[in-house]
């Protein structure tokens, strides 16, 4: 068994595929029209186009607007990205606007920051 697609709940699909391509980086993979208002949006990294895709999930279902609020006001990253240098990763997106709730932290074998994502989420990206 392995991984093949993980999803972030996004408040505007065409706005988190912006973020996502243009600011993280990532690359469209799939976007498939899904009823009159939304579509099926994954994006996949750039070094791994066949490898996990990431969902860009519309907000249509209630509950999930209130689980995805209270992650974001107890300061709970909804996922975490792998990334090989965190430093220079935290430099590059701030220079595009990015916000980060924390600066790149030292946690024993790992280095994280969090991120806000524009659609709703906390991100964390993580060097191991």
């Amino acid at each position: 068994m392995r991984i093949t697609m993980t999803s972030v709940m996004v408040d505007d699909q065409a706005k988190a595929l912006k973020f996502y391509t243009e600011v993280l980086g990532f690359v469209l993979k799939v976007d498939v029209p899904v009823g009159d208002t939304y579509r099926w949006l994954t994006v996949v990294s750039p070094d791994a186009q066949t490898g996990t895709e990431l969902l860009l999930e519309p907000m249509g279902f209630a509950p999930a607007r209130v689980y995805q609020k209270a992650l974001y006001d107890a300061g709970i990253p909804l996922t975490a990205f792998g990334v090989d240098d965190c430093q220079a990763e935290y430099e590059r997106l701030l220079k595009l606007g990015v916000v980060f709730r924390s600066k790149p932290t030292p946690m024993g074998p790992v280095t994280i920051a969090v991120f806000e994502d524009t659609c709703g989420n906390l991100i964390q990206m993580v060097q191991v």
